[in-house]
């Protein structure tokens, strides 16, 4: 006779019952999306390997977002694409520039959707004429006490343009603290998260955004400030960092390929909220993976979103937000 602790299908038969499984629910406020605004105010361009995405000017993005707020957007992180000629040099000076890309956009889009939480990536790599994530030292390493000094900076003039949450990308040790630093001086501490990119590996991930954003370095890589992928144990060195420094947030980044260092953070960061990013290079997978007939892109899309969830994570930036709320996938 078979025991009873092993009847378990009765407990998900219903599809409402295998929904009640999950320990959290994916829903639209989780969702972060990422966009990239350029300094071409008419700018509406599809971003080679990137399915459906584009980098649009500033005089594109609120009729682009519009329909997406009405349909539940709750947040989007913004990503400045400078192209015209004098806008990198060594220092990223063009980072903040107040008729930048992405101040420009922060304020539109704050007087456009003044409910929609607005993050900024703040990092120098599209700015720099190298396109490291910071300013470099002769020997072509990254300058720690400027780098972090001008992220700060970065970060301070993105806030006090109207930016909810500063976001550090750039992987330089002490740039959480010396931001929050920067937000108290300007009395703005109070009311901007500190989201950390705490835990971003270096691979072969990135590809697509690095050509939507401009930013891929001129020389060398950026093994020696992203992590290895192999690096759990620095991760876990850098979440706990992080945390002490004051970031309101941490992030993983990649998502899918990252699932363990997800689930360490939810237990390290367990008095925060926990972000990850899929990535362009995962966005870009799944898709090809469903013209190829592999799957079906809806089931895999949310499959993949599920199992970030399941790790641990609380907030999801993914290009896969569009398609969510204008084709109603959680609806």
């Amino acid at each position: 006779m078979t025991d009873i602790t092993s009847i378990l299908q009765g407990g998900y038969h219903h599809p409402l019952t295998r929904k009640w499984q999950a320990k959290a629910q994916l829903t639209k406020s989780m969702l972060v999306y990422p966009i990239f605004i350029t300094d071409n105010e008419d700018e509406e361009t599809p971003i080679s390997g990137f399915p459906g995405q584009k980098r649009r000017g500033i005089n594109k993005i609120v009729p682009f977002l519009a329909p997406l707020v009405a349909k539940g957007l709750a947040s989007v992180i913004i990503f400045g694409v400078p192209l015209a000629i004098d806008a990198k040099d060594p220092s990223g000076s063009k980072a903040s520039d107040p008729n930048g890309p992405v101040i420009l956009a922060i304020k539109v889009l704050k007087n456009a959707f003044p409910g929609l939480f607005i993050m900024a990536d703040v990092c120098l790599c599209e700015y720099t004429s190298h396109g490291h994530c910071g300013i470099l030292n002769e020997d072509r390493t990254l300058n720690q006490q400027a780098s972090v000094k001008r992220i700060a900076a970065v970060a301070v003039d993105y806030a006090l343009a109207g930016a909810d949450c500063v976001a550090p990308s750039d992987m330089n040790d002490g740039r959480v603290k010396a931001i929050k630093e920067g937000l108290i001086a300007a009395g703005v501490s109070h009311k901007i998260m500190v989201m950390s990119y705490a835990a971003k590996f270096s691979g072969s991930l990135y590809g697509p955004f690095r050509d939507a954003a401009g930013s891929a370095p001129s020389f060398g890589d950026r093994r020696c400030y992203q992590l290895p992928h192999t690096g759990r144990g620095l991760a876990r060195r850098a979440i706990i960092r992080d945390l002490a420094e004051g970031a309101d947030s941490i992030m993983v980044k990649p998502a899918n390929a990252y699932l363990d260092i997800i689930a360490d953070a939810a237990e390290l960061a367990k008095n925060v909220p926990v972000s990850a990013y899929q990535v362009s290079g995962e966005f870009a997978m799944i898709h090809a993976g469903a013209t190829q007939g592999v799957f079906d892109l809806r089931s895999m899309a949310l499959e993949s979103l599920d199992g970030i969830l399941r790790a641990g994570a609380t907030i999801i930036l993914t290009y896969f937000t569009e398609a969510i709320l204008n084709e109603g996938w959680l609806d």
